[in-house]
């Protein structure tokens, strides 16, 4: 499973901190941050989500509320949102 952050469309509500510990507030942009992820693309960051967190992270792209947090499986198919 692979996680999708687009940086560009984050709003700074933080709800993917509270609940993924990958994501941590950058007070400083007012956005959150994907830890240990690669930019694919400009402002558009990627990285794979470990077994035992896949829960978590498609709770944390279920409580974004401007969509910028995109889940795929292993596939390459669209899970969430």
């Amino acid at each position: 499973m692979k996680v999708e952050y687009d940086e560009n469309t984050c709003i700074g509500m933080f709800q993917c901190v509270a609940e993924w510990e990958a994501f941590e507030k950058d007070k400083s942009k007012g956005k959150a941050v994907l830890e240990d992820s690669e930019e694919v693309d400009d402002g558009v960051f990627v990285r794979e989500v470990p077994e035992d967190a896949e829960f978590d992270a498609k709770f944390a792209a279920r409580t974004c509320p401007v969509d910028a947090i995109t889940i795929y499986d292993d596939d390459g198919e669209q899970l969430i949102p």
